[in-house]
């Protein structure tokens, strides 16, 4: 008696297997592509030329150059978490979805941010500026009987970091 003929379901898991993993290797080789041609790894250093790596980010660098921030605070000051973990994912997200965005030319011109981004900017400017914020919103909450009324730094102030 000779070895047993493999089965029908073992066949289709060993064929499943090559292809995830002929699937795998492809997305990782492209997304290796990618971030190699993007120079996605200027997006890990504190450097803000990096943020202007993109043709649609050279008038918010331009921007920032000339804006008030321009000698305290680089990109990632304003657009990332604090926290190192937090800050990570952040730019993870960001850097897969302008990746996505600007590969398939998918994206508003002018750019705008998206509502996590919004945030995360908005942390940063009360991070900073707590006192003056703190004094502002005392004074808000006595003045203003609505609490739907909130107070926000980046609402009033959109464009500090960048001037147009």
């Amino acid at each position: 008696m000779g070895t047993a003929a493999p089965t029908i379901r073992a066949l289709l898991r060993a064929r499943l297997a090559l292809v995830a993993t002929v699937g795998l290797g492809a997305f990782a080789g492209l997304a290796g592509f990618t971030f190699t041609y993007a120079k996605g790894g200027a997006y890990l250093t504190n450097d803000p030329a990096a943020c202007a790596n993109c043709h649609v980010m050279r008038e918010q660098f331009e921007g920032w150059q000339r804006g008030s921030h321009h000698a305290v605070a680089t990109c990632n000051d304003c657009h990332a978490p604090h926290a190192l973990l937090p800050k990570l994912a952040v730019k993870a997200i960001n850097g897969f979805n302008h990746s996505w965005a600007f590969s398939t030319g998918r994206f508003h011109e002018p750019i705008r941010t998206t509502a996590l981004n919004h945030e995360v900017t908005e942390r940063a400017c009360r991070h900073c500026h707590a006192a003056i914020v703190g004094a502002i919103e005392t004074h808000a909450q006595g003045a203003v009987a609505r609490r739907d009324a909130a107070v926000s730094c980046v609402r009033c102030h959109v464009n500090v970091g960048h001037l147009h």
